[in-house]
This record gives structure tokens, C-alpha cells and sequence, in this order.
């Protein structure tokens, strides 16, 4: 038995005092109300009508349901009514990177709501974006790419611990090679452990550690000189202590005080594509609304077209030399 159809004809027939006028209040033919006026008594074990006389009237177990029968079908009405809303309001989960400007998402967060988009940031492992988007937990997210393939392209350099005077000394660089963090020769000073090289979640991907791995050995780095950041807090605290060396995008830097220089190796770029999930008409093509503020995020900006792309020859060779004394 379908309930809430009963229940809509009870209460219009009691209502209109009339069996046919409920039944054109309700669009339906006038057996089928009585129809389902006499199952819905069968369901309750008594009559709703005295139908005696010329008018119908409400029996006394009519009177008693009436006003449940009515809250019932208010409530499924709202339910209607919110179930509504839900499919109007559009919400989206975005994966976006853990080191992003919060402001910056805070842009694209307004932006959605300009638009009726309800856009919830989900702070993840570029695996688990990649993953979210494929099993369609997520409708938006950042994904890392090689540098060379990618739309957007931040780059990476190495923080460290503020230089308040670094200007003045000109010891502030444009960029930085990885030989020149090897040890000096011919210094007569005691050599002291050199800072490692500490690597964030966002750059722990098979691709960026392998081609990390490969630049350090040409620069002659030692092989456990560049390992994983752990929680990124700690991270920030030694490498703000002068014990480590991070290596990050400049906005995670700068947000938290500390000194960054680029790195020369544009192959150790961080790539980023804006994707939506696959197969979702309404995600599947990213607003510029969205990719351009997720992008700036993380201080990725739309790679250029024509000249050298990032790779083991990009770099400028001269710059290259200069480097290696």
C-alpha cells in the first residue's frame, strides 16, 4: 500500500465532505479514492466515514487519526522540499595539497558560493587526490605531473632559516644549484655535517624523488643527504632552527617565515593539473574560477609555451658551470 497516496485521499475527503470533489482536488477518479479510503480502513480496523447520509461525515475513529494523517503528510512535503534544495545546491569536495595558501583557497571557496557551488577543501596525499577523484569521493582536485606535461608549474626551492640582513650582505641569491651545497674544497676550517635536504608529502612521488635522486648525484650530493620531511611542523621547526634545509614552494615558505631561495634544476619543477572526477558532465571540465585560485594556491602559475622545457637539459649551462667553480 502506498501510504502517503491513502492518506492524501483521506484527508481531502475530509476536507471537501464529498468523495468526488476530493477526487478532482486530487486529479484522480473517484474509484480509485474510494478505492483507497476503504483499504486504508481495512489497515486501520474501522470506518473513517459515516457515508449514511447524503453528506459524508468524519466517524469519531476518523476524527482521532486526522490530525496525524495531516502530520504525516506535512512532514513528507518538507521532506520533498529539502530533497529539493540538496539537488539544487551543488557541494564538491576538492583535494588540494596540504602546503596551500589558505587565502588563496578562501577565494576560491567565495568564488564557488557566488556561483551556488558549496566547495569543501580536503588537505591530501597527491596519491589519495589521485584516488579521490577515480572513485568519486572528490569532484575537484590539484594532481602533481611531470613539470613538462603539466598545465600549471610551481616552482621548488629550498627553505631556510631567515637572513634579516641577507640583502644588505648580498648574500640573497637569484637561484640556487644543488653543486653549491656541496662542502667547499680546500676550506681550512673543520667540516661540519651539512644540513639535509628535507622533502615534504606533496614531493614524496615516485617521479620527483627518482628525478631529486638523480640531480643530487650529478651535483655529487651524498645519497642520505636528502630524505623525507616527516610531519610537516617538524619540518618547519628544524629547517627554521638552521638544522635542515626544506624544500618547498615559496608561498608554504614565506607563509612561515622562512628565508627561500629557487632552485636552479627546472626539471625538479612541481607540475599540477586541476582535474575534475571523470564521468560527472557537472565536474569534468574545470571552471577558471576554480583552476586559476587552486593553482595559485600553491604557487603554481600556467606553464609557458615555446623555449627549453624542464628536463635533465634545460638548466642554463653557463649558470651550470658558474656553479660548479
Amino acid at each position: 500500500m502506498d501510504l502517503l497516496a491513502h492518506l492524501e485521499a483521506y484527508v481531502a475527503t475530509a476536507d471537501e465532505g464529498s468523495f468526488s470533489r476530493a477526487a478532482d482536488r486530487l486529479g484522480i477518479a473517484q474509484p480509485l479514492l474510494s478505492r483507497r479510503i476503504k483499504t486504508l480502513e481495512e489497515h486501520f480496523g474501522g470506518s473513517l466515514f459515516d457515508r449514511s447520509r447524503r453528506r459524508i461525515t468524519t466517524t469519531e475513529l476518523g476524527v482521532t487519526l486526522l490530525p496525524y494523517a495531516r502530520d504525516v503528510l506535512d512532514r513528507a512535503q518538507r521532506l520533498r522540499q529539502v530533497a529539493g534544495s540538496a539537488r539544487r545546491s551543488r557541494v564538491r569536495a576538492v583535494g588540494v595539497p596540504a602546503d596551500c595558501a589558505p587565502a588563496t583557497l578562501a577565494r576560491a571557496i567565495r568564488a564557488g558560493g557566488e556561483r551556488g557551488i558549496t566547495l569543501g577543501m580536503r588537505e591530501l596525499t597527491p596519491l589519495e587526490r589521485e584516488s579521490g577523484l577515480a572513485d568519486g569521493s572528490l569532484g575537484y582536485a590539484l594532481l602533481r605531473t611531470a613539470p613538462e606535461q603539466a598545465a600549471y608549474q610551481a616552482p621548488l626551492g629550498l627553505a631556510s632559516a631567515p637572513e634579516p640582513d641577507a640583502s644588505a650582505s648580498g648574500l640573497t641569491r637569484r637561484t640556487v644549484h644543488l653543486e653549491e651545497l656541496r662542502p667547499r674544497r680546500g676550506s681550512t676550517a673543520r667540516p661540519s655535517a651539512p644540513p639535509p635536504l628535507l622533502l615534504l608529502t606533496e614531493d614524496q612521488v615516485p617521479y620527483f624523488e627518482d628525478r631529486m635522486a638523480r640531480a643530487a648525484a650529478r651535483a655529487g650530493l651524498p645519497e642520505g643527504r636528502i630524505r623525507p620531511a616527516g610531519p610537516a611542523a617538524t619540518a618547519l621547526a628544524e629547517t627554521l632552527a638552521g638544522r635542515a634545509l626544506l624544500v618547498c614552494a615559496e608561498p608554504f615558505a614565506r607563509q612561515h617565515g622562512a628565508h627561500w631561495t629557487p632552485l636552479a634544476e627546472r626539471a625538479l619543477h612541481r607540475g599540477y593539473d586541476v582535474s575534475g572526477a571523470p564521468g560527472r558532465t557537472d565536474a569534468e571540465d574545470v571552471p577558471d574560477w576554480l583552476a586559476a585560485p587552486l593553482a595559485s594556491a600553491v604557487g603554481a602559475v600556467p606553464r609557458r609555451n615555446g623555449g627549453p622545457e624542464p628536463g635533465a637539459g634545460g638548466e642554463d649551462a653557463s649558470a651550470r658551470l658558474a656553479a660548479r667553480g
